[in-house]
């Protein structure tokens, strides 16, 4: 290997230096990660569809923060339990607000930003359940059991250092809607979501059904 570099270098008119050899010999040979191990680094981008089930939905930040990986080191976990904290915001203003905030991490919630749920959840309270699976116009947004949140990636969620942006489909809509997550030490928070964007009605609130 290095003396075919040096042959490189030496059609191109460039001395190849120790110190140059050992370190891109150092990049070729570098280690690869255990098969199975995720990486979440924005230098190795990676489209990735990942499922999380719920038995049941947590109805409050006591039950959330009881799941075993809570911990917000998975950012398709901190997906996950964003459309679950919306689904209990949709019905449960005060737990759902706490829900979201310990998701926001070290930046809660605006009062701008509480008012502006409050306005895309009116009367469309169907909205975040949509995004489990099962959940479509025809059955009134009803999820199947267990309720199953599929988040993808695509090579350019990893684009901006420190931050993600992973999509979830909802049964009322054609195109995916993201959620974006921002780095902190270890832990992956909530920073922007567009998942209250409207969807289609359900029947019965559709006239043309």
């Amino acid at each position: 290997m290095t003396v075919y570099l040096e042959r490189i270098c030496a059609i191109i008119g460039l001395s190849l230096r120790k110190e140059a050899r050992m370190s891109i010999l150092s990049i070729l040979h570098k280690p690869q990660k255990a098969a199975g191990e995720r990486s979440f680094e924005p230098s190795r981008p990676k489209a990735e569809r990942v499922e999380t089930a719920f038995a049941e939905i947590p109805k409050n930040l006591k039950e959330l923060k009881e799941l075993s990986d809570a911990s917000l080191t998975d950012p398709f976990k901190t997906a996950a339990y964003t459309v679950c904290a919306f689904c209990v915001y949709a019905t449960d203003p005060v737990n759902g607000l706490e829900m979201v905030n310990y998701l926001k991490g070290p930046q809660e919630l605006s009062v701008y930003d509480r008012q502006l749920i409050k306005d895309k959840l009116e009367g469309k309270k169907y909205i975040p359940f949509s995004y489990f699976k099962g959940a479509i116009p025809e059955n009134e947004y009803i999820p199947s059991r267990p309720y199953v949140v599929e988040v993808q990636t695509n090579a350019f969620s990893y684009s901006d250092e420190g931050y993600i942006k992973m999509y979830v489909q909802s049964g009322g809509a054609d195109s995916l809607r993201s959620i974006t997550l921002r780095r902190k030490g270890e832990q992956w928070f909530l920073w922007e979501q567009m998942i209250l964007a409207d969807i289609r009605k359900p029947r019965s609130a559709d006239p043309w059904a």
